[in-house]
């Protein structure tokens, strides 16, 4: 594994449209490494809120209240040094827009939870498998250690 210093120090994670998946890795990555790792998250096109990001992201303490969703083109930096795409599309935007830069461009293939169907409950709890998947990802790719207890 390498070491932490060799983490990321900006990273910006991207999908479809802003509104489920990207804001999701966002919000997980600021939660496990507050004033640690610079992130952001856009996607291809504009979307809308969707309130079961809202409710899956409030079951671990993150409050998702802020995010409006915004594309590639509304971000107002650059200079990241990873962008972790999450859908194809988002994929070849990145690979696109980053061809003449120093950055590294990752997919990781994400299921999109809005596919899913049935009661809230069964909903919900494919979005809870994208939070959670998302989650197991972000700490094993930039190399979280839980704070020390005491």
């Amino acid at each position: 594994m390498a070491a932490p210093d060799l983490r990321p120090t900006a990273v910006l994670f991207a999908c479809s449209m802003n509104a489920v998946r990207s804001p999701m890795a966002e919000a997980i990555a600021q939660k496990l490494f507050p004033n640690q790792i610079y992130v952001r998250s856009a996607g291809v096109r504009p979307g809308k809120v969707d309130p079961f990001v809202d409710a899956v992201m409030a079951e671990i303490g993150a409050d998702m209240s802020k995010h409006s969703p915004k594309t590639f083109e509304d971000l107002d930096e650059s200079g990241f040094d990873l962008v972790i795409t999450l859908a194809p599309e988002a994929h070849h935007k990145a690979l696109e827009l980053t061809r003449t830069d120093a950055v590294d461009v990752e997919y990781w293939p994400t299921l999109d939870p809005t596919l899913a169907s049935g009661s809230r409950e069964q909903i919900l709890s494919e979005y809870r498998a994208v939070r959670d998947q998302l989650m197991m990802r972000i700490k094993k790719r930039l190399h979280w250690t839980p704070p020390p207890s005491g």
